[in-house]
């Protein structure tokens, strides 16, 4: 799944293990999250948008720009 989570957690510089933690999960879920190796559930996809403060649509989906 592509994501914006990385390129959003780091604009708000914020760590994947503050942003683990304040989701509760490890670090390295964010990890593969963020390389698009783990689909996450809507549940933490809905925790982590709250927590980088946008939108699921602005983290987790592309909008083809034709």
């Amino acid at each position: 799944m592509k994501n914006n989570v990385k390129i959003t957690r780091i604009n708000a510089s914020i760590t994947q293990e503050q942003l683990a933690r304040k989701v509760g999960v490890t670090r390295q879920t964010i990890g593969l999250i963020e390389k698009g190796e783990f689909n996450p559930s809507l549940q933490l996809c809905i925790a982590i948008a709250k927590e980088l403060q946008k939108t699921l649509d602005e983290l987790f989906w592309e909008v083809d720009a034709k």
